[in-house]
């Protein structure tokens, strides 16, 4: 079927109806009036006299699980399909899969059904396709992807937020979008009436879309995206969370195997290890032969009793939660993606610890204080918790115990303990007005000076720290100062605010040096920061997302590491380097690193890596930017014309500071004019917007040119958190004479979005 002719067509088109209809649905009562609604719609918005079109995917562009690129309108024709616009550190990109998985085992291809993954990227690392093959690999997507590295098709239908959903009719005609996660209702509702509408009109083809897996194509290895990595201090042994095969291991410190539990396939089962199952679990922590894990798809805290070897659940009910404040039993409290745990102590034992070693006690206030100075005192009585999925930092209570700035807390309780549940960088003294940005690192200072969680907060690319005395949340690297902004990322070395990460997922304390240590993953470096300080700079890797192992930390490298941890008394650093499917082991004493291999007694074989290289791109100005046509301007030879932006965004948004927002000039068909001249910016702050000047070359090759002034920007909404990209481009006609004009004013070039 050929394209459709070129109109421009974005999600906008379709709001005036879809909105219609969304507000019908509230009041529909049956099952019966929903489904009528919903075909009652398609035939309003599939008579239309012009279909609203997908534009065609761009030539060139790198596909995943497919045989060859895909075409919508010859491949795709006669299907529904889904677009899936996201990105792959996004946690409600990865919370919407479960949906799309349900979906594809409801309808197939032959029943006229196609699910098709837009990768539009938000970190430059995640242009690299070697890192979206292993993101595909970790979330077990199976429908084909394409990596649309410079948002293209994200900027033609002006797609907003991570993630958005449309769904095309078999014309390639738009008719539904759903932006953000827990849409699966109106997902299913929508698919199915439309899958019903077009095959009672003849339209559905039931041809097969050639898939070819990318992990088909991958050997077997002992471990797989290894998430997380703790230590024993007791036993001597590592546990591992081998993400990608669904278990924990518990291995000696020669790598051999001594416990596998759950995997290979995902599940939600507890029992005897031989039965239990987990789904990705990423945070592992363990005391006195108990592990703790953060089984992350599964929406538990799950606990292995390695006597017993028994698995039973203490956190979450196996769907993801919605509650930002919590407060029930472990087991009855929905939770959202935990990403990782550690093990502390809650205030009040810490309270009787520091009197202990101050020999303040008296034995006439509690007749059990022997007790609790010799047993209960070093034991380990609550669970800190990285809640992804809301933003924020957990507690369940492994005992009757008390957080800061709060009453006596029943064992089990487990309840939120700073972050509002806002997307956000926000640093506060009171814990729940400070906000994250899907946290996935914790690790505990419990000693003083310290006495605070250091988390890795990944989406807004900061280490953070948590107060243990009155849970104020402080910045430490990372970020900038407004809150709002998710894009300061870099790979920069520096002090505070000046330093800079990529997505980092990681953070081990270090209390034999009083050193943090940082899994800057998608800056593919270890780095260590002086909390003192506030100094961070890299400790490992050289950025290539790589698997090079030398004598030299600086030129050894890493794949997206994920997690670490302090060994030995603080001699041995163990990283999971996720995307190398690897531990490594980093002597801080030697500076040498050596991989674990990780085996059973009759296997010994070591995963190999994956390679990748780092890819830039520049943006491209969509074709539906507006395009303001400004009048006609007489210069000479050598004359220098000034260009001025006066760009005003929306109410309640600002310019993302972090991000490559630039102006960039082109002279199609008249290439001459632009020789020598600084063809490109960035645009740094709206408050400050920069000039653009353009000298006249003096051997002109025509009296008539028309100067293009190109604009690309980032801004977010300060209420919904949503990110946008937006373009825009001024056409100016120059009139290229000999003779000597007066000084020309400078151009405004103004427009409000």
């Amino acid at each position: 079927m050929a394209a459709p002719g070129a109109r421009g067509s974005s999600l906008a088109g379709l709001l005036p109806a879809q909105t219609s209809l969304e507000y019908a649905l509230l009041d529909a009562v049956t099952q019966e009036e929903k489904d009528s609604l919903v075909y009652q719609y398609l035939q309003k918005v599939d008579g239309w006299e012009q279909d609203l079109s997908v534009p065609e995917f761009p030539e060139g562009l790198e596909w995943l699980n497919t045989e060859e690129p895909i075409s919508v309108y010859k491949d795709l024709c006669g299907k529904v399909v889904i677009l899936d616009f996201f990105t792959y550190c996004c946690i409600n990109c990865i919370h919407l899969l479960p949906d799309l998985h349900a979906l594809e085992h409801t309808y197939s291809d032959k029943d006229g059904l196609l699910i098709v993954g837009v990768h539009s990227a938000k970190f430059p690392n995640e242009k690299v396709l070697d890192n979206i093959k292993s993101a595909v690999l970790r979330y077990n997507i199976t429908h084909p992807v394409v990596n649309d590295a410079d948002a293209s098709l994200w900027q033609e239908l002006e797609v907003s937020c991570w993630p958005t959903l449309v769904i095309l009719g078999p014309r390639g005609n738009m008719l539904f979008s759903l932006i953000g996660e827990g849409h699966k209702d109106k997902l299913f509702l929508y698919t199915s009436i439309a899958l019903k509408y077009y095959k009672d009109r003849g339209q559905i083809r039931n041809h097969k879309i050639e898939i070819k897996l990318y992990k088909d194509s991958l050997p077997p290895s002992p471990l797989l995206f290894p998430g997380k990595v703790t230590v024993d201090h007791v036993s001597n042994r590592l546990v591992i969370a081998d993400t990608g095969h669904h278990r924990i291991l518990v291995v000696l410190k020669n790598g051999q195997i001594q416990y596998s539990i759950g995997g290979p396939n995902p599940g939600r089962k507890d029992g005897v290890f031989s039965e239990s199952t987990f789904n990705s679990p990423q945070g592992v922590a363990i005391r006195n032969n108990i592990i703790y894990v953060a089984d992350t798809e599964n929406h538990l805290i799950r606990k292995i009793d390695l006597e017993a070897e028994m698995v039973s659940t203490v956190a979450g009910i196996g769907i993801q939660g919605t509650d930002k404040e919590g407060g029930a039993k472990g087991e009855e409290q929905p939770i959202s993606s935990p990403w990782d745990v550690v093990l502390g102590t809650s205030g009040i034992l810490m309270y009787f610890r520091h009197v202990f070693k101050g020999h303040l006690y008296n034995q006439e206030i509690h007749p059990d204080m022997e007790k609790l100075k010799s047993s209960e005192v070093q034991r380990d009585d609550i669970l800190w918790i990285a809640m992804a999925g809301t933003h924020q930092i957990w507690a369940l209570l492994l005992d009757s115990g008390r957080l800061p700035k709060k009453n006596e807390l029943q064992k089990g309780t487990c309840l939120r303990f700073a972050g509002s549940g806002n997307e956000e960088n926000r640093n506060n003294a009171y814990p729940h007005k400070a906000g994250f940005a899907q946290p996935s690192g914790l690790s505990l200072a419990s000693e003083e000076p310290w006495r605070c969680l250091f988390v890795a907060d990944s989406e807004s690319s900061t280490v953070r720290a948590v107060s243990l005395r009155d849970g104020a949340v402080r910045h430490l690297v990372g970020g900038e100062r407004d809150p709002m902004n998710l894009f300061a990322y870099g790979d920069v070395d520096g002090v505070g605010i000046d330093a800079k990460l990529q997505h980092p997922l990681g953070v081990t304390w270090d209390k034999k040096r009083n050193l943090l240590y940082v899994a800057d993953s998608y800056n593919h470096k270890i780095k260590v920061v002086d909390p003192k300080t506030k100094n961070c700079t890299t400790l490992a890797g050289t950025g290539d997302a790589s698997n090079v192992i030398t004598s030299s930390f600086t030129e050894s490298t890493f794949n997206e590491p994920g997690g670490l941890c302090i060994g030995e008394n603080g001699q041995l650093l163990y990283v999971a380097d996720t995307n190398n499917h690897q531990i490594k082991v980093m002597d801080l004493e030697t500076k040498t690193i050596s991989v674990l291999p990780v085996f059973r007694p009759e296997n010994a074989v070591v995963d190999g890596p994956f390679l990748g290289e780092k890819q830039k791109t520049l943006p491209k100005l969509p074709k539906s930017a507006p395009n303001i046509q400004l009048p006609p301007v007489a210069a000479s030879p050598g004359q220098t014309l000034q260009f001025k932006l006066r760009l005003d965004l929306p109410s309640g948004t600002k310019l993302t500071e972090g991000v490559p927002s630039c102006w960039f000039l082109t002279a199609e068909g008249n290439e001459w004019l632009l020789q020598g001249q600084i063809p490109s910016g960035v645009i740094e702050s709206i408050s400050s917007q920069p000039a653009i000047s353009l000298q006249i070359p003096g051997d002109c090759l025509s009296l008539e040119a028309i100067l293009s002034i190109s604009v690309f920007l980032y801004y977010c909404s300060t209420d919904s958190n949503a990110c946008m990209m937006k373009g825009i481009m001024f056409s100016q006609p120059l009139q290229i004479t000999s003779a000597q004009p007066g000084c020309i004013a400078p151009v405004e070039l103004k427009y409000v979005f």
